[in-house]
């Protein structure tokens, strides 16, 4: 692949503190490119300000939340959306996920990275899809050397509300308590907030899983 014999373009729409902002943009992404930020995985130390990206997959819109922790203290630091156009094939909105995914990592250094897990419907078809956006969503910060977590959509809600079976709404009253200065721009943003909030409680066992995995 040559130099610009190919060019993807998506929106990225992205909120940090009470401003929206949707902006377009355009990026190359060569063999090269990628290996440059192909690293090693590493756990962050538990009792240390960790920087966490949430992810929301889906094909249309792929939702993206960054938050820092320190203890039991959350601070907000920005929220979005990836969107590939509609009219995209199949793998290049898998591209524009992640060449979208690597701009917000770029720009925002999270230090660990949560991703929400598949929920399998009647839809075989729709499943499998979703199953392709989430397979680029675990790869993108993974590329950059940052260690990805998975969670349950009843985990995440379990975590945020206090109920499993909790409805969007109750995830978006209770991210404006934790969180008061986060206005996610759409569903997916919020819902992206809410994973990174749920590793933020339980990335001490998530880092032991990780350890054990490896020996």
């Amino acid at each position: 692949m040559g130099p610009g014999s190919a060019v993807h373009h998506f929106v990225l729409r992205c909120a940090r503190g009470t401003n929206v902002t949707g902006d377009s943009r355009s990026l190359y992404v060569s063999f090269t490119a990628l290996w440059r930020y192909h690293y090693a995985m590493t756990v962050q130390p538990i009792r240390s300000p960790v920087r966490i990206i949430g992810i929301d997959p889906g094909l249309r819109r792929t939702g993206w939340g960054v938050i820092e922790t320190e203890g039991n203290r959350l601070v907000y630091l920005g929220c979005g959306s990836v969107e590939p156009p509609d009219d995209l094939p199949l793998a290049q909105r898998l591209l524009a996920i992640h060449e979208g995914l690597a701009a917000v990592l770029g720009d925002y250094k999270p230090m660990e990275a949560a991703v929400e897990q598949t929920f399998v419907n009647k839809d075989g078809v729709a499943t499998l899809k979703l199953g392709q956006a989430r397979g680029v969503a675990m790869l993108a910060p993974a590329m950059f050397g940052i260690s990805v977590a998975e969670y349950a959509p009843n985990q995440v809600k379990k975590t945020v509300v206090g109920a499993g079976h909790a409805e969007k709404n109750q995830i978006q009253v209770m991210l404006k308590i934790l969180l008061p200065k986060a206005e996610p721009p759409s569903a997916d943003a919020a819902d992206a907030l809410a994973i990174a909030i749920t590793h933020a409680h339980h990335r001490q066992s998530a880092a032991l899983r990780l350890k054990v995995a490896s020996l």
